[in-house]
């Protein structure tokens, strides 16, 4: 997705403090190219809009009462797996970073940046990027590993895809290890097809391959799962 004189980015704003969510609006709004097409005040709101208004990307506050933002954003992604989802919150929290990204959000901004980041931060994640401020994405990794004793550390490439998957991209990823096809996945996880469809392109899209071959043999070598039952796995599915 490029910039575009005649392309208008609709956007939903979902954050409990008006204020802040109006704010928000008003600078998505000073750019000629984003519109706001929603504003929800809670993670039920958010899922309901999400439902009726075809947005390109939602900015989610992730501290909110009764339903937080990690558990909206999950909501959401099964309801639209192809939304993009932007945080935007003023905790930079490593946790909350692993936890966002696992639930599907594809940034992590902090609100003291928005002014000056907040256009990039949306183009970013449009073009299928992953946007995380230089300062937090540092704090990040060394936590990370700080937390991770020598002698149990682990390989960071699996640790990192490990928390960039979704829970529901892991399922499907185990099952087309096992060798059924795109059909079998829908019926065993109770969704439709297209939605398995969505789910392998998002994978094939983290893990960097282009095909499921490649997607079952990275996942076995990074540890993703643990064993392939049938060789049937490594044949294209239907």
């Amino acid at each position: 997705m490029r910039e575009s004189e005649n392309r208008i980015y609709r956007v939903i704003v979902v954050d409990d403090n008006t204020s802040h969510s109006a704010g928000i609006r008003q600078l998505i709004e000073m750019e000629p190219d984003m519109k706001v097409v929603g504003v929800a005040t809670s993670g039920q709101e958010a899922i309901q809009k999400n439902a009726k208004i075809e947005a390109d990307i939602i900015l989610m506050d992730l501290n909110m009462p009764e339903m937080d933002g990690i558990s909206t954003i999950e909501k959401i992604i099964e309801q639209k797996p192809n939304v993009k989802i932007l945080t935007l919150t003023g905790y930079d929290d490593p946790d909350l970073v692993f936890r966002a990204m696992q639930s599907g959000a594809k940034g992590y901004i902090l609100k003291t940046m928005v002014t000056s980041q907040l256009r990039q931060a949306i183009l970013d994640v449009l073009n299928g990027k992953v946007f995380l401020p230089i300062s937090l994405a540092t704090k990040f990794f060394d936590e990370f590993q700080n937390k991770q004793p020598k002698s149990e550390r682990v390989d960071p490439v699996r640790q990192a895809l490990l928390n960039y998957l979704t829970n529901r991209e892991k399922e499907v990823l185990a099952l087309l290890t096992e060798g059924i096809t795109y059909k079998g996945v829908a019926d065993r996880l109770v969704i439709s097809e297209t939605t398995v469809k969505t789910h392998v392109n998002n994978i094939f899209q983290k893990l960097q391959v282009n095909d499921r071959t490649q997607a079952v043999l990275y996942a076995l070598k990074h540890g993703l799962v643990t064993s392939v039952s049938s060789a049937e796995s490594l044949k294209p599915a239907v």
